[in-house]
């Protein structure tokens, strides 16, 4: 579900809903050249580097699923708000889902200049790890003491 009817927002959510290694070779219609992708992991500027770190996803996780669930536009700027479901190619577990926001800014030319994911990576990803989710779990309920 999408709140937005923006063309430039629905197609940020069209590339990330249908997200594989194919489509990441139009990842220049989407994103402008010396664009910039922040997340908890990273922080990169240009094409090539936002090309290698969502193919870095892409290949670590077995059955991606990426959907916006709202999406908001004012001007050039949008908000998402999206669940990523996954499971990892090292742990035998069931789906996992992280779910976070973006923030994306539009260049003038209608392609993507900046885009900031925010999620919680201790409580949507560390948490759920078999030997490191048991202390990410403990700290915790230490720090709400």
């Amino acid at each position: 579900m999408s709140g937005s009817t923006d063309p430039r927002v629905m197609r940020v959510q069209e590339f990330f809903e249908t997200m594989s290694l194919d489509s990441l070779q139009q990842i220049e219609q989407v994103y402008a050249p010396d664009a910039r992708f922040k997340d908890p992991f990273n922080d990169v500027r240009g094409i090539a580097e936002i090309h290698r770190v969502f193919a870095q996803i892409a290949t670590q996780v077995e059955v991606p699923s990426f959907g916006v669930t709202r999406a908001v536009c004012e001007g050039d700027d949008a908000f998402l708000t999206w669940d990523f479901g996954f499971k990892m190619k090292r742990w035998r577990q069931d789906e996992q889902v992280i779910q976070g926001t973006s923030h994306i800014r539009f260049a003038p030319d209608g392609r993507v200049a900046y885009h900031r994911d925010y999620w919680d990576a201790a409580e949507e990803l560390y948490e759920k790890l078999p030997v490191l989710g048991i202390l990410m779990r403990w700290l915790r309920r230490q720090a709400a003491t």
